[in-house]
């Protein structure tokens, strides 16, 4: 799998004219390599020439964690006295054009310039974009299983099985992250609990707001399993009967979160299933409330490329697995939205989370 990935990568560099990619902290090294690098101060870097041995620079402490994939990579690792930045420079000789991953250490980005200065510097997702954006049959397999366990959790929510009123956002959030763990999430990387006005802010910090009777809940929450691939999902309850107007905005919103899922077919722009959720919400009466993007991809990252947003004129192909999330909220007042996982494929899109989508009042 990681020799297949690294002479498409290879080739992609080529396509684009990159002679050296390096690679530090972020999904990219473990989606070539399957090592997950710590974030830490220390260097560690995937030098890949567009020809030649491909090598992985790590801190001597952390090379019993590199699982060696001698095919694909050799392993260097340097002591605490050494230079890494020069050992890098060094392996990636002379190039005339350099593409660097989206999250290294700026720090390692400056130093590595000053030692390369006739290079041409690019964005690494210039190369591994595109590509980690296509998902294999094992990645949607995986981005699945992280599915399923959210929506378990998801399930408990709508069930009434999570307790709302009387408890604080902060203390509802944390009951969700620990019904992530026991469904088979490795960690939880977000829980957004957001009750009456504050579900009017996308991404709301739970804090110690108690939860009342009748008003909505907004729940969007999301973890890594142990592959490392992620869930995303975002449901709407009601601690008692909707008042009509709220009943009325969700409708709408229903709406557009199906139109946008029915409309992500392979050939289709991003930009045209975002167009088909924005449609509807402002012929809803909610156009300047809809103040987000529809959708994001997901894999490795919680989020990465393709993103459904007006500008994106990329075409979805099979294997591209994003939201669809489109929201209104109403300051002062209330708000919703709607989460899936979708992925695109050559028989239509497939919704990968599989809970209503209707909105549920719970009682407690």
């Amino acid at each position: 799998m990681y020799a297949e990935r690294m002479s498409r990568t290879r080739r992609r560099m080529g396509e684009v004219g990159i002679d050296v990619l390096l690679l530090s902290v972020g999904a990219d090294l473990p989606w070539l390599t399957g090592y997950r690098a710590m974030p830490l101060e220390r260097l560690t870097m995937l030098v890949v020439p567009a020809e030649g041995e491909v090598t992985l620079v790590v801190p001597r402490l952390e090379a019993p964690r590199v699982i060696g994939q001698p095919d694909v990579f050799a392993l260097v690792a340097w002591e605490e006295t050494d230079d890494p930045v020069a050992l890098v420079a060094a392996l990636a000789g002379a190039p005339a054009t350099v593409a660097v991953g989206d999250r290294t250490w700026a720090r390692f980005v400056v130093e590595l310039q000053a030692r390369l200065p006739a290079s041409r510097w690019h964005p690494g997702d210039l190369v591994t974009a595109p590509l980690r954006a296509v998902k294999d049959g094992a990645e949607v397999a995986s981005l699945r299983r992280a599915s399923e366990a959210a929506d378990r959790v998801a399930a408990q929510l709508q069930g009434g099985e999570i307790p709302l009123v009387g408890r604080t956002e902060a203390e509802v959030s944390a009951d969700l992250g620990r019904r992530l763990l026991a469904e088979g999430h490795a960690r939880v990387n977000f829980s957004i609990v957001a009750a009456g006005a504050n579900a009017a802010s996308p991404h709301h910090d739970a804090g110690a707001r108690v939860i009342q009777a009748g008003e909505v809940v907004l729940c969007d929450f999301g973890g890594t399993m142990p592959d490392g691939y992620c869930s995303d999902i975002t449901r709407c309850v009601y601690t008692g009967p909707p008042p009509p107007e709220f009943r009325d905005l969700y409708a709408v919103l229903e709406e557009a979160q199906a139109a946008a899922v029915d409309a992500a077919v392979v050939g289709t722009p991003c930009e045209d299933v975002d167009a088909v959720a924005r449609r509807l919400i402002t012929e809803g009466g909610y156009g300047e409330a809809f103040v987000h993007r529809t959708g994001h991809g997901i894999g490795l990252d919680e989020h990465e490329d393709p993103y459904l947003v007006g500008g994106n004129c990329d075409a979805l192909v099979a294997g591209h697995a994003f939201s669809v999330e489109p929201g209104i909220y109403l300051e002062g007042r209330f708000g919703a939205r709607i989460e899936d996982i979708v992925v695109a494929t050559e028989a239509g899109p497939e919704p990968l989370n599989r809970v209503p989508h209707g909105l549920v009042v719970v009682e407690g």
